[in-house]
């Protein structure tokens, strides 16, 4: 049984001041990081979370829509509008799997594949924007993640 740290207070209702919480700290930087984004995206025609699909599909192309969800952590119900604007687009190509006509392919297009090489420099701008060093960028990034981690299998 893990033990659950205890929140001293000398006044627990300052525990509820917006500047103190955790959630709006992580909210408030997710809204100021996909706004940094969006001129950058603009030029390639895509949204943040278009973009995030399309680095998934950089990284390994012909994927499922399922394996595509999990990395991206989004439901099919959210996902699929987005990918039919990317196959809209000329970016991507979603097939049936010719051994299991359930599942769904998503492969790059040439367009698609082309498109990564126009998005190279978006991440070195985004880490500039951030003020901070490489390193530092790398250690909160492994942080996040680890906090992404506990989150997901905290209970409810």
């Amino acid at each position: 049984m893990s033990r659950r740290p205890r929140i001293r207070s000398a006044q627990p209702a300052s525990w509820l001041s917006l500047d103190l919480q955790l959630c709006f700290a992580l909210y408030s930087a997710s809204l100021a990081m996909t706004k940094l984004y969006k001129p950058m995206l603009a030029p390639l025609g895509l949204t943040y979370p278009q973009y995030l699909a399309m680095l998934v599909l950089w990284e390994a192309d012909d994927v499922t829509v399922t394996t595509l969800g999990e990395r991206l952590m989004l439901d099919s119900g959210t996902l699929t509008p987005l990918l039919k604007r990317l196959e809209s687009a000329g970016l991507v190509q979603r097939l049936r799997d010719a051994a299991d006509e359930r599942r769904v392919r998503v492969l790059l297009t040439p367009a698609g594949r082309a498109l990564r090489v126009k998005a190279q420099g978006i991440p070195e701008q985004v880490l500039c924007a951030t003020n901070c060093k490489l390193d530092e960028v790398s250690q909160l990034t492994q942080r996040l993640k680890a906090l992404r981690a506990n989150l997901t299998q905290a209970p409810a």
